[in-house]
């Protein structure tokens, strides 16, 4: 049911949401240039590798797909637009289509993470990733990691179609609002660099 909803709702979002992305691909092209999309490989379901796709919001983007504290000159007024708006997200509608993500689940973060994770951080792969999550609309980048996969965890394990819509409706607010875009007092959120001993 869980892929059947993410087909159908995509599919749907896709159409109507195509002007608007034609749009933000004009802007990206017109204030950054080629290429309009950025992409890079991302773990996914049991840590299996795709390619994940966002309109850039850099000049240059990173090799690591973050936007670093020393990244944000590089910030043009559309790309921070795009951020905190979520539109940059728009191209990831195509991977839910393809299988490599859900409208809903733990955000794909790096794939130089995943020697980093402990057992129970893993756990967050049991799922496909999703374009929002638990984490998503519980704090985002205003939490620190541990509490970011204690939310994926939690998702994982109690996980239903009721949450997930509950989890889409919450995301609808949290963009009006623009909620959690950043880490307090800082424009980017920081690396995740393993756990303490």
């Amino acid at each position: 049911m869980k892929r059947l909803f993410d087909l159908v709702v995509a599919g749907i979002l896709l159409v109507i949401m195509f002007p608007v992305s034609v749009i933000v691909a004009l802007l990206v092209l017109v204030d950054m240039g080629r290429p309009v999309l950025f992409a890079q490989t991302r773990p996914g379901l049991k840590g299996k590798p795709f390619r994940i796709y966002k309109f850039r919001t850099l000049r240059v983007p990173s090799e690591d797909g973050l936007i670093h504290e020393s990244d944000v000159r590089q910030m043009t007024r559309v790309g921070r637009f795009l951020r905190v708006t979520s539109l940059d997200e728009l191209p990831q509608l195509w991977n839910v289509i393809k299988g490599d993500m859900s409208l809903v689940g733990p955000r794909p973060l790096l794939m130089s993470y995943l020697p980093l994770y402990n057992d129970f951080q893993m756990r967050r792969h049991n799922v496909r990733p999703g374009i929002t999550g638990w984490a998503q609309v519980n704090g985002r980048n205003d939490l620190s990691w541990p509490e970011k996969f204690e939310l994926d965890v939690w998702y994982v394990d109690n996980q239903t179609f009721l949450l997930d819509l509950r989890i889409l409706a919450m995301t609808v607010g949290k963009v009006i609002a623009r909620e959690g875009v950043t880490t307090k007092g800082k424009e980017t959120s920081e690396p995740f660099v393993g756990n303490a001993k």
